[in-house]
């Protein structure tokens, strides 16, 4: 099974960070305020998903980007290894 950490931005320019193997139904929860942490502080947009094999690599890595300045986290937002294109809905 694949696992995804995803980042979604709102219009004020906020960011979140998660995992999920299902990306395309979480952002739909996100917006639809079925997540406590960005209920009624949206809509988020889709702006990059990296590709994990195991939910433990995709954990490490949300933990290391939670960490990121904002300058580092539009870095990897443009990072190659983004696959966002691959879950446009």
């Amino acid at each position: 099974m694949s696992f995804y950490l995803y980042i979604i931005q709102n219009a004020h320019g906020r960011f979140y960070k998660g995992v999920s193997a299902q990306p395309k139904l979480r952002i739909s929860q996100h917006n639809n305020n079925e997540v406590v942490s960005t209920a009624k502080k949206g809509p988020w947009k889709l702006v990059a998903v990296f590709h994990f094999h195991t939910k433990t690599e995709a954990l490490i890595m949300e933990r290391k980007i939670k960490k990121y300045s904002r300058e580092k986290l539009f870095l990897k937002i443009a990072d190659h290894q983004n696959i966002v294109k691959q879950f446009n809905f």
